[in-house]
């Protein structure tokens, strides 16, 4: 549905995106994490033709996001970081127009979707907290009959419990067959829903996580009264060992729990505790400086 060629974006000295490659399946729910001025919101205009590339190439759905902008937005419901509405309209009026404009908009799928936000439709935009003109706004994106959607920060502003119908709307829309770019400062979110990961470091892409992966990767820390044994042959090469002072040691495993645990249980062991490894730990091999700023929220 996506895919990006060496896409770079510069001004004058500064690389706001830099020979950024990927590619996004059809039906893929796809995280973008990275800080402030990572990228992000760089790439996702890059993708619907609002600005030009300095080089590199850009597709969706087989359309240059260049050449055929029209035509991809077309395919396109983006919701950006900081939406602007009509002030003096109300609610359901704001949901008409953007029903109306859009090809094969349906105003009861969006009135449909504004009740399950918990959103008063009868209320002015400008007496709308920033919480409800982002529920508005998300109603009107995710109401949209289009193949993919591009969401930058689509829960900034929610009450968690809203966070958690947004979070179901998404995982609709991938199980209905759309596709989903969604940029997110809240880890614990895009750990969750999404099924691959890439991490943006200075327009640069530094990594790419499948989640999937990520979830069966496990960070063991014990506590040994003796000398740390080396592990039987049968994990070599699928653990990683740090042995610290005072008999504390972690281990790193991506595989099956089970076999690794029966070999713990023959150690001199004080204590032990099992987690995940988890998003959090990932991102912060790339950004030890910011992780702070992605706090879960």
């Amino acid at each position: 549905m996506i895919e990006t060629h060496a896409l770079t974006k510069r001004y004058r000295d500064v690389a706001a995106l830099d020979t950024c490659s990927l590619k996004v399946e059809a039906g893929e729910l796809f995280g973008l994490l990275g800080p402030n001025g990572a990228g992000k919101t760089t790439l996702m205009r890059l993708l619907l033709g609002y600005l030009r590339p300095t080089s590199g190439s850009a597709q969706i759905d087989g359309l240059d996001c260049q050449r055929q902008g029209v035509r991809v937005r077309e395919r396109v419901a983006y919701l950006p970081a900081e939406a602007r509405l009509f002030g003096s309209m109300r609610g359901r009026d704001v949901l008409s127009f953007f029903a109306d404009i859009r090809p094969g908009g349906d105003i009861v799928r969006s009135r449909k979707l504004a009740e399950r936000l918990e959103l008063d439709l009868s209320r002015r935009v400008a007496f709308m907290s920033t919480g409800m003109k982002q529920k508005l706004a998300l109603t009107a994106t995710l109401a949209a009959p289009v193949p993919l959607f591009i969401l930058d920060e689509p829960t900034a502003s929610l009450d968690p419990s809203i966070r958690g119908i947004v979070a179901e709307l998404v995982r609709e829309a991938r199980e209905d067959g759309r596709t989903v770019l969604f940029s997110s400062h809240v880890l614990s979110e895009v750990e969750e829903l999404c099924d691959r990961v890439v991490i943006l470091r200075a327009g640069k892409v530094v990594h790419t996580q499948v989640m999937s992966e990520l979830r069966r990767r496990h960070l063991i820390k014990a506590k040994l009264r003796g000398p740390m044994p080396p592990p039987p042959q049968e994990f070599n090469g699928q653990l990683t060992i740090h042995a610290e002072k005072h008999g504390d040691v972690s281990i790193e495993t991506p595989g099956e729990l089970g076999p690794l645990l029966g070999w713990l249980a023959s150690l001199p062991l004080e204590e032990v505790r099992v987690e995940p490894v988890g998003l959090r730990a990932v991102y912060a091999r790339y950004h030890s400086d910011k992780v702070a700023e992605l706090a879960v929220r």
